[in-house]
């Protein structure tokens, strides 16, 4: 005999999602979130997972946060399927899926108060891009974790200076909540899963998406190999899977970034050596809905 799903609770409201999270915590029941911004994929579903193997109660909330977005045109492509998104949240069993508007986290007309994470950790990689997308980042998770009051948060690997920033946040301002980090899932071709996959249609966008993690699996093997120098790593790395790109594909990607920083502090790295994290961004140009940014990362 199969068991069928519970229907899962959608709370479009502060007030609704957090009265039932208090509930469970005035039940002595704990509460796992799983903070994203929808059009679930399996690393999204492995998080999900993770989070009801954590504790009694998972929540999921799904919002595409306008403050974390630089630019109009990524925020208005972001892509939205909230219907598959609640049927992916119901087979798994979540508790609540928290899908605020706009209106109901920022009121309009308002100048909001934002958390504004240190500049040493945000000011370069992703930060140097993305002006003001780790306090967007930082202002909407605190305002979910003040909302659902969580025990634990689970978080992907895969964007790690993101996970740096939070980690950061809760220690400084002592929240009360436990962050778990969860390893990143790729396809098979090695690509770190990513809700903006989806916007890759043609055959070469897709071979481009590729040369990121050749690009990070390349270089890694260097650095065990022995190289210590930067530079002379990374470009290597690049030039060997640029050669194994057609040429259509070669002229689709654009590297914005690729370092090395301390796994632990994050600190920037000018001599490469094991415990190191290696982090790379690239966008991939399409036909069709404009640069697809993609990151990831690997430790050494």
């Amino acid at each position: 005999m199969t068991t069928q799903p519970k229907a899962v609770h959608v709370a479009f409201s502060v007030a609704d999602c957090h009265a039932q999270c208090e509930a469970w915590r005035q039940a002595g029941e704990t509460i796992a979130l799983v903070p994203t911004m929808g059009a679930l994929h399996e690393g999204h579903l492995s998080l999900i997972r993770s989070a009801s193997r954590l504790a009694n109660r998972t929540v999921v909330s799904i919002f595409v946060n306008p403050l974390q977005f630089s630019s109009s045109e990524d925020l208005l492509n972001y892509p939205r399927v909230m219907n598959s998104d609640l049927d992916a949240c119901e087979a798994l069993g979540v508790d609540i899926v928290f899908t605020p508007s706009e209106q109901e986290m920022y009121p309009p007309n308002e100048e909001v108060t934002k958390v504004v994470p240190p500049a040493e950790l945000t000011d370069r990689l992703c930060g140097l891009f993305r002006p003001g997308h780790f306090t967007g980042v930082a202002t909407v998770v605190s305002k979910l974790f003040n909302i659902v009051q969580p025990h634990y948060a689970v978080f992907g690997e895969k964007d790690a200076q993101q996970l740096a920033v939070i980690k950061h946040m809760v220690r400084d301002l002592n929240l009360p909540v436990e962050i778990v980090s969860h390893l990143t899932v790729r396809d098979e071709h090695g690509l770190a899963l990513s809700s903006r996959n989806r916007r890759l249609q043609l055959p070469e966008e897709i071979e481009a998406s590729y040369a990121v993690s050749g690009i990070l699996n390349c270089a890694v093997q260097k650095i065990k190999s022995g190289e210590t120098n930067p530079v002379q790593t990374f470009s290597a790395a690049m030039e060997e899977v640029f050669q194994t790109l057609s040429p259509a594909a070669r002229g689709l990607f654009d590297l914005e970034y690729l370092e090395a920083v301390d796994a632990e502090t994050f600190d920037p790295l000018f001599e490469l050596r094991p415990g190191a994290k290696i982090l790379i961004a690239a966008n991939v140009r399409t036909q069709t809905t404009g640069d697809v940014r993609l990151i990831d990362n690997l430790n050494v």
